[in-house]
């Protein structure tokens, strides 16, 4: 389930994203202490809040699509929330409405997602 959100531009890079939603993270959260990325915020989150900082890489022998660890789990969410149609497309003039429409998508995705069988 998502912790924090922070929309941005497309013309902002994933790692300069990924700082913003780490530090509306910081202080909130005092159980978290792993967080999984991408090789672009190795150094940035380290010395952030004392979380431990796995990085998903693909090995170097790999040969056409592998699912790297923990990765699929962004991509899974992106698709549950591309069901919204006020998320798949941009209807909002400004990034804190599309940020504040994500929270109601999950909580209505929460309860299918934890209830059994």
């Amino acid at each position: 389930m998502i912790l924090a959100v922070v929309v941005h531009a497309g013309s902002v890079h994933d790692r300069d994203g990924a700082k913003g939603t780490l530090r509306r993270l910081m202080g909130r959260f005092s159980h978290l202490s792993l967080i999984w990325a991408d090789g672009q915020l190795v150094v940035w989150a380290a010395w952030l809040a004392n979380w431990t900082l796995k990085i998903g890489r693909r090995s170097d022998d790999a040969k056409g699509f592998k699912v790297l660890p923990k990765c699929w789990m962004v991509e899974r969410t992106f698709g549950w929330l591309g069901r919204y149609r006020r998320l798949c497309k941009g209807y909002e003039e400004q990034t804190t409405g599309s940020e504040t429409w994500i929270y109601p998508a999950m909580i209505n995705l929460m309860p299918r997602r934890l209830a059994p069988g």
